[in-house]
């Protein structure tokens, strides 16, 4: 029909709770986007999917709403922007794509039965991406009919709230497809950053770092869940919210990560706190950081000064966001 809309330029394949925020992120930078359930199912079984996944939308776009993020008349306008298709109707909606998320449970059989039917559906131009936690993509690109035009993509939950997004490519992934992914997701507020096919991506390889070591002080009594919680909310978590982890080594200098690891490994766990030959070898040329004009960032010809300000206006902000920032006494204690 010609007054029939186009159909959605995105497509979220998996329509559990990855392929839910991904239709709500799109949504919410005013895109329409297919919700699409690759499995045949009964009527009655794609009526209860399609009902729980309505739901979940609705009410995580009415949460916002309740916080004052968005005016509570705008939630229906955006849940409009989601449309539910059914592996029926999955062909038609893959072919309209430009870009594809690929969601479906994170085993290699899924991902291969997924990527069957994208290779037969989806366009030669579109970009197929995988959000898969687990799975490196040099595995799934052998999947893929055309995988110069392939990805992962791991977005971080909620997926329409955390704006960084992690590009993982293999090494023959399109430049150009590279650089049209991070465009599409910039353009959606999104914050691309690329790493390579490595396990854990960047996020989750760090965080499973702090998450364990978090859970083995309580185990031997260093300190309670509730001490450590406080300690990295408001002093490692706000500091590196102001100072990236590579930014902050910099800052503080090489030789301090050098020396702290040193005595960790000594003292607590060799394996776990030994420092990894990099910061050996940039103590070694004299690498130190900001303090000597190099480390991992370059800093010649910056001005030190205007950068120091800037980081204490970065931090000040974070403590200002946390009620944390005290205005200075007026009077003298006694």
């Amino acid at each position: 029909m010609a007054n029939e809309p186009a159909p959605p330029r995105f497509a979220a394949v998996g329509a559990g709770r990855m392929g839910r925020g991904i239709a709500i992120a799109f949504a919410y930078a005013g895109h329409r986007i297919a919700l699409v359930d690759l499995r045949q199912r009964s009527d009655a079984a794609w009526q209860r999917l399609r009902d729980e996944a309505r739901a979940e939308i609705d009410a995580s776009l009415s949460g916002l709403a309740q916080l004052g993020v968005i005016d509570a008349d705008q939630v229906a306008r955006i849940a409009a922007r989601v449309e539910f298709v059914d592996a029926a109707a999955a062909p038609h909606a893959l072919a309209a794509a430009d870009l594809v998320f690929e969601g479906v449970p994170e085993t290699l059989e899924a991902k291969r039965e997924a990527f069957e039917q994208l290779n037969r559906h989806c366009r030669d131009d579109a970009i197929l991406t995988s959000t898969t936690s687990s799975i490196l993509v040099t595995q799934l690109a052998a999947f893929v009919r055309l995988p110069e035009r392939f990805l992962n993509m791991h977005w971080l939950n909620p997926a329409y709230v955390i704006p960084v997004v992690e590009l993982s490519c293999h090494p023959g992934t399109d430049a150009a497809v590279l650089a049209r992914t991070k465009a599409l997701m910039e353009a959606i507020g999104k914050l691309p950053v690329v790493c390579g096919a490595s396990p854990g991506y960047i996020v989750p390889r760090l965080q499973a770092l702090v998450m364990n070591e978090a859970a083995r002080m309580i185990e031997e009594g260093a300190a309670t869940a509730e001490e450590i919680d406080k300690a990295t909310r408001y002093g490692l978590g706000l500091r590196f919210a102001a100072l990236g982890v590579v930014e902050f080594i910099d800052f503080g200098g090489c030789d301090i990560l050098h020396h702290a690891s040193r005595e960790m490994s000594a003292s607590l766990d060799k394996g776990r706190y030994t420092a990894p030959a990099i910061v050996g070898r940039m103590v070694e040329q004299g690498r130190l950081g900001l303090k000597t004009g190099s480390g991992f960032y370059d800093y010649e010809g910056r001005d030190v000064a205007a950068y120091r300000r800037d980081v204490l206006s970065r931090t000040l902000g974070e403590l200002r966001h946390a009620g944390l920032w005290r205005a200075p006494a007026d009077e003298t204690q006694p």
